[in-house]
């Protein structure tokens, strides 16, 4: 698919999804004979990742290392040459895992401080005549 179906299907910018681009986080499946980039599915997976981690604050550098692992883990198949050495592989599970917690705990945060937000705005409500 284009840029564009890609952009409508992640609610992401043209321009934002070349920065992602240029930094490395996402590449292009193919390119079409006029040499425009076309993205797949799995593309348009690993933007939804980026694009999810984006709120909860998490830097381009801990995308790309959380993309670097959940590839690497992802490319881990039993019996082929690119299989991970167990220590590897725990190593990686762990990143991942550390990460999981610390989207939680961001997402916790969050939900605390929308609570506050809506207390707010509610006493405010309850001000008006």
């Amino acid at each position: 698919m284009k840029i564009g179906e890609v952009a409508a299907r992640t609610e992401l910018s043209l321009r934002t999804i070349r920065q992602y681009e240029d930094s490395g986080l996402v590449v292009p499946s193919a390119s079409s004979e006029g040499g425009f980039p076309l993205y797949t599915d799995a593309d348009v997976a690993r933007l939804m990742v980026v694009r999810r981690m984006k709120p909860l604050g998490f830097t381009l550098d801990e995308t790309r290392e959380l993309l670097d692992a959940v590839d690497r883990l992802s490319a881990d198949l039993p019996d082929t040459p690119t299989e991970l050495d167990p220590p590897v592989r725990a190593a990686l599970v762990s990143r991942v895992h550390r990460y999981e917690q610390a989207a939680a705990e961001r997402v916790a945060e969050l939900r605390a401080q929308l609570a506050r937000a809506e207390e707010f705005a509610n006493s405010l409500r309850a001000r008006l005549p």
